[in-house]
C-alpha cells in the first residue's frame, strides 16, 4: 500500500482494483488536496500515488508526493489495470503487485557530482510489434535468443512492462512464464529481470540476500546506500506486498548491533535530498564526528550513523573536506577505517564512496563481480540491469580509468554466448 491510500478489500474472483483518491467536498466548497496541491485547469485527479496523464500548464511544479523514482516501472496506463508480474525469482506465484510510481527527473549534477549518462534510453517503438517478435521467437521448436536480446536490451523497463502487458492481451500468455519456460541459466535470470518492475526486482534481490542461511550484506548496502528516498519507499512497499513481511523487520531479524541500526535508519528513507550545502552544519558535523571518533577513547557509533544516514550526498562531500581541516589532515574515510570494523565499517565506507562518486562505486562493484576465479553473475546482472537507464556511460568511463581494459572487454572475458550478448547490449557495446 502506498502513501495516502486506503485499504482495498479484494472481492472473490476479481483482481484488486486501485483506490481512487479524488477529494470530495459539499456543494460550493472546494475540495482539499494533499499538501495544498490543486490540479491544473482541466486536470482530473488520478488515483492515489500515481503521476497524472494530464500534466497541467507548462512549468507547473509537481508536488513531492506526485514525483516518482527514476528507472522504476510505469504506473498502469488506465484505471483498473494492475499488472500481474508472475513467477519472477522470489515472488509468490500469481501474486498481484501494484506498481510503484516511476520516472522521476534525473538527479541534478550537484547531487551526484556528475551528469548522468545512460546507455539505454526510451526510443520510439510499438509494444504490439515487439510482443509479436517475442512470441515468434518462442513459438515452435527452439528459441530465437537473438531476437529476444534485440528487443529487451534496447527498451527501458517501462517499455518492457508495456510489452509484457501487450503480450498477454494479444497472445493470452504471461511473458515472464513464457521466458522462464523457453530460457535457462543466466540468460533466463537476466531476461526476467528486464521485464520485472524495477522495485519488485530489487525487493526480490533483498529478500534473497536475507533469506536462508547467512546474509549477503553487500547486496543490502548496494541497494539501500545508492537508492533515493522515493526508491527505498517503493522497494519497501513492493517487499511487503510480495513477501507479507516488512523489509525493516526482516533486516532486524537477520542482522544485529550497530550494523542493524545503520540499515534500519537507511530503510526510513529520511535522507536530506537538497542540493544546497549548509556550510555551518557541515563544519559542525565534521567536529561532531571528530569528537565521536578520533578525539576520544572508544567510538560513539550513533553519531556516525545519524550523520551518514541523514545527510545529503553533497553535504557529506562537504563534511569530508571539513573533517580533514578539523583532524589536521586525516581523511574521514581513513578515520572510519581506523575506528570501525566489520559490516558497519563497510557500510560507512560505502556511503562515503557513493557520496564521492556513485559511478566510481559501481565501476568498482562491477569489477569485483568479474575479477578473480568465477563470476558473481547476480551482482553483474544487477548492475547492468539497474544502471543502464541511469549512468552506465559514466560507469564505463570510470571503469577504464581504474582498470587496464574496458568494461566490454571485462564482460566478454568472463561470459559467453547469448548471456554475453545481452550484457554487452545493456552496457551499450
Amino acid at each position: 500500500m502506498y502513501p495516502n491510500q486506503y485499504p482495498n478489500p479484494q472481492k472473490p474472483g476479481f483482481p484488486a482494483q486501485p483506490v481512487y483518491a479524488v477529494p470530495t467536498a459539499p456543494p460550493g466548497v472546494a475540495p482539499v488536496y494533499p499538501s495544498g496541491y490543486h490540479p491544473a485547469a482541466g486536470q482530473v485527479p488520478g488515483y492515489s500515488g500515481y503521476p497524472q496523464s494530464h500534466q497541467g500548464y507548462p512549468g507547473q511544479v509537481i508536488p513531492p508526493q506526485m514525483q516518482v523514482p527514476m528507472g522504476f516501472s510505469a504506473a498502469p496506463s488506465y484505471p483498473g489495470m494492475i499488472p500481474q508480474m508472475q513467477g519472477y525469482p522470489g515472488a509468490p506465484a500469481g501474486q498481484p503487485v501494484q506498481l510503484a510510481p516511476v520516472d522521476a527527473p534525473k538527479l541534478s549534477e550537484s547531487l551526484t557530482g556528475y551528469k548522468e549518462k545512460p546507455t539505454i534510453k526510451e526510443i520510439k517503438s510499438d509494444p504490439r510489434s515487439d510482443a509479436l517478435v517475442l512470441r515468434k521467437a518462442m513459438k515452435g521448436i527452439g528459441t530465437d535468443e537473438t531476437a529476444i536480446t534485440n528487443v529487451l536490451t534496447k527498451r527501458t523497463n517501462k517499455q518492457c512492462l508495456e510489452i509484457a502487458k501487450t503480450f498477454k492481451a494479444d497472445h493470452g500468455k504471461d511473458l515472464i512464464k513464457n521466458l522462464k519456460s523457453e530460457l535457462s541459466g543466466h540468460v533466463e535470470k537476466l531476461t526476467v529481470a528486464l521485464v520485472t518492475p524495477r522495485c519488485q526486482y530489487l525487493a526480490g534481490r533483498l529478500h534473497k540476500a536475507i533469506a536462508g542461511l547467512g546474509t549477503r550484506e553487500i547486496v543490502l548496502l548496494d541497494i539501500l546506500c545508492t537508492s533515493s528516498n522515493a526508491e527505498i519507499k517503493a522497494i519497501s512497499d513492493a517487499y511487503k506486498q510480495l513477501f507479507k513481511k516488512t523489509l525493516e523487520n526482516d533486516i532486524s531479524g537477520d542482522t544485529s548491533g550497530h550494523f542493524c541500526k545503520f540499515l534500519v535508519c537507511l530503510c526510513q528513507a529520511k535522507r536530506d535530498e537538497k542540493a544546497v550545502v549548509n556550510k555551518d552544519a557541515s563544519k559542525n558535523d565534521a567536529q561532531a564526528l571528530y569528537k565521536a571518533g578520533e578525539k576520544r577513547i572508544g567510538t560513539d557509533e550513533s553519531t556516525f550513523i545519524r550523520i551518514f544516514t541523514s545527510s545529503s550526498f553533497p553535504q557529506i562531500r562537504s563534511i569530508m573536506k571539513d573533517y580533514e581541516v578539523v583532524s589536521c589532515g586525516t581523511s574521514l574515510k581513513k578515520a572510519v577505517k581506523k575506528e570501525f570494523s566489520g559490516n558497519l565499517k563497510t557500510g560507512l565506507i560505502t556511503i562515503l564512496e557513493v557520496a564521492e562518486n556513485k559511478a566510481v562505486y559501481f565501476a568498482k562493484r562491477l569489477h569485483e563481480s568479474v575479477a578473480g576465479a568465477g563470476t558473481n553473475d547476480g551482482d553483474l546482472i544487477y548492475i547492468c540491469v539497474t544502471r543502464a537507464e541511469i549512468d552506465m556511460e559514466n560507469i564505463k568511463q570510470e571503469y577504464v580509468k581504474k582498470q587496464n581494459n574496458t568494461m566490454a572487454q571485462a564482460i566478454s572475458g568472463d561470459t559467453s554466448g547469448d548471456y554475453k550478448k545481452m550484457l554487452l547490449g545493456l552496457v551499450g557495446h
